[in-house]
């Protein structure tokens, strides 16, 4: 299988610090890609690179053989990539299904027509809704205000408005952050259920996530690539157990 996402040596400095330096990996189409390291290995920074959030001071992004670095991100959905953050990203005052639409809305496929129509009658958008909704498991909630769901269901309406865009690479930030030990096992298993699907590149500090559900890791430690494999042999590098627990490992 080819590469759909690939980083070229890409660095990113903020004044004299280097959050990233020289970093290089190749996401296989079809495959979930975990990027760890310890706090401050310069992971979001990398995804921020990656998604226009910031411009790479050096080197290059390519999706599906384009490149794409410095692009903002409002662009990327359109070419079918999207992203969730650390911090759920929806909008508290919609209802469940609104939220979704917003996204739904922006990725459709534009047709000459009449301009103004109302927003439940714009063609497609409300299947596609629908569609993202009862895949998340949260079709019973589409009329409810999305501040009043549960964290890990606003976890959960964070992938509907993401695979509303219909979408060939996902990126994911952290997504069980802040979530219990049940509501963590449901995304996981959420996540489990998009493997093959999609092209997932996966941030996540839990351990445990990232050995069950990675076909590939890649390790940052200060800035830096440390190391990269299956998960197997990145449960057995030592400067992965170093760099996480200290030299006595």
């Amino acid at each position: 299988m080819s590469a759909l996402l690939e980083v070229r040596d890409v660095s990113k400095s903020f004044g004299a610090v280097a959050a990233v330096a020289g970093v290089s990996l190749a996401v296989t189409e079809g495959r979930l890609h975990s990027i760890i390291g310890p706090n401050g290995a310069g992971k979001t920074t990398l995804f921020n690179c990656i998604t226009g959030e910031v411009q790479p001071t050096a080197g290059r992004i390519l999706y599906d053989g384009r490149d794409i670095t410095g692009l903002p991100p409002h662009a990327l959905p359109a070419l079918g990539i999207a992203r969730s953050f650390q911090r759920t990203s929806i909008f508290p005052t919609l209802t469940v299904a609104e939220n979704v639409w917003v996204s739904a809305y922006a990725r459709r496929e534009t047709r000459g027509g009449p301009v103004l129509v109302p927003a439940d009658r714009v063609e497609g958008v409300g299947e596609t809704v629908r569609a993202a909704l009862a895949e998340v498991g949260l079709a019973a909630h589409a009329e409810r205000p999305a501040a009043v769901l549960a964290h890990g269901d606003q976890r959960l309406l964070d992938f509907a408005i993401a695979l509303a865009a219909r979408p060939r690479l996902l990126l994911l930030d952290e997504p069980t952050a802040g979530l219990s030990r049940q509501e963590t096992q449901r995304v996981i298993a959420y996540i489990g259920t998009l493997k093959g699907r999609y092209t997932i590149v996966l941030i996540e500090h839990k351990m445990d996530v990232v050995m069950t559900l990675s076909d590939r890791v890649s390790v940052m430690y200060f800035g830096r690539l440390l190391a990269e494999g299956t998960p197997p042999e990145i449960r057995g590098d030592a400067r992965v157990r170093e760099a996480y627990l200290g030299k006595r490992a």
